[in-house]
């Protein structure tokens, strides 16, 4: 069975204090939670519709994985990303994300590898194939990667720089978070900025923060409150 919804994600956000993007709650909220958003027993395949600089965009879901559902901390980063355009043009700019997922935040790159675990790449895959085509000057790649592993045979700092690591709702429900922290921390070089959105759900997300702060310099840069969802700046001291 199939489901499909849409959202287009134009519009801003009133600027809160200390430069902290603020999202206009209800409405954004509420567009996110009419996405399907975890996996389901009834639905084993969810099509959703964005609407990304005019590009639309359709990304399929395999809703018995939860790594292959689009959750609402994605939402909030392109939706991030598509408003900060003049700090954050990701034009001819390389790009890693972590746990990609559905790869809603691949589909608006360039220069972009998209990374998660072997059982997620075939639905990832398709995703980035079909909502790049003909859009991009460079061709996305797509690859497993098992955080902490392999790293430098795979990802060698001498010839992988990135200028941005892309993460969204990483922490939720995963056993491995110290190699998540060793997996940043050899992508990013002098120069490489983390954006990262999460859902506070648990103590386990503000525990990951405390050990993210120990690593890297990190400011707040987007909140959407109703839904605890936070979006960071990290990059290394």
């Amino acid at each position: 069975m199939e489901s499909c919804s849409a959202l287009d994600t134009q519009g801003g956000g009133d600027g809160g204090a200390d430069g902290i993007a603020v999202a206009p709650d209800a409405e954004l909220a509420a567009s996110i939670m009419a996405h399907h958003s975890q996996p389901s027993l009834i639905l084993n395949q969810v099509w959703e519709g964005f609407s990304f600089a005019g590009k639309q965009i359709r990304i399929k879901e395999s809703t018995d994985l939860y790594g292959a559902v689009l959750w609402p901390s994605a939402i909030v980063l392109c939706h991030f990303l598509e408003n900060n355009l003049d700090k954050y043009n990701m034009a001819d700019k390389n790009v890693m994300e972590l746990g990609a997922g559905t790869g809603l935040a691949s589909h608006r790159l360039q220069s972009v590898t998209s990374t998660d675990l072997p059982e997620i790449l075939a639905n990832l895959t398709y995703n980035v194939q079909r909502n790049t085509k003909d859009h991009c000057r460079y061709t996305p790649v797509v690859t497993e990667l098992s955080w902490g592993q392999q790293l430098e045979e795979r990802f060698p700092r001498s010839t992988h720089h990135y200028d941005y690591v892309l993460a969204a709702d990483v922490v939720y429900h995963h056993p491995f978070l110290q190699e998540l922290l060793e997996t940043l921390e050899h992508l990013c070089q002098p120069g490489t900025q983390v954006l990262w959105a999460m859902r506070f759900r648990m103590d386990i997300e503000n525990r990951f923060v405390e050990r993210f702060q120990q690593r890297f310099s990190m400011e707040l840069l987007y909140d959407l409150p109703s839904l605890n969802i936070k979006l960071y700046r990290g990059w290394k001291p």
